[in-house]
């Protein structure tokens, strides 16, 4: 009787860690297995007429292949926009974030910082529009940032170039 009552121990502990361990692999996996399609948003001609700055998105970690990012973001009065070329690898609940601090490399520099949550990010890939908060000085921040909310990751970020400060 005694080994009845283990054995069934072990499969109902067995049943819980499997089941967690699958949960979990399905949460990292979906992103990878099924990616949004590609964003194709363009500009206003009232956006395009006010630009403030520009940067290029960067791998901030070479020795993390999972989490990188590439292409050019364009921040304007009203809007930041990621261009066609943008691209970042697949994962859960990536933000857009303006944050203060020019040349972010660590997670650390987003964290100690106010930064703008401009919204989720829509696509893993190609052109996406993101409205600035009216009132917002733009000229106080330095790095437009992609960043996972959900493990708080830096994924990719992007030094600002000003066009007349």
């Amino acid at each position: 009787m005694r080994g009845f009552w283990r054995g069934l121990a072990i499969f109902l502990l067995g049943g819980v860690l499997g089941t967690g361990f699958g949960v979990a692999l399905g949460f990292f996996l979906f992103p990878f297995v099924f990616p949004p399609p590609p964003a194709m948003e363009q500009l206003s001609d009232a956006d395009r007429a006010a630009p403030v700055a520009n940067g290029t998105f960067i791998h901030a970690n070479p020795s993390d292949p999972i989490h990188w990012g590439k292409g050019k973001v364009g921040v304007f009065k009203n809007a930041v926009f990621l261009q066609e070329d943008f691209e970042v690898g697949p994962g859960p609940k990536y933000h857009v974030y303006l944050v203060p601090k020019a040349s972010v490399r660590r997670e650390a520099d987003v964290k100690d910082t106010m930064f703008i949550d401009l919204g989720r990010l829509r696509a893993f890939k190609g052109s996406q529009r993101y409205a600035v908060p009216a009132g917002v000085d733009l000229a106080k921040y330095g790095s437009v940032v992609i960043w996972c909310e959900q493990f708080s990751v830096l994924i990719s970020p992007a030094d600002l170039s000003f066009q007349s400060r």
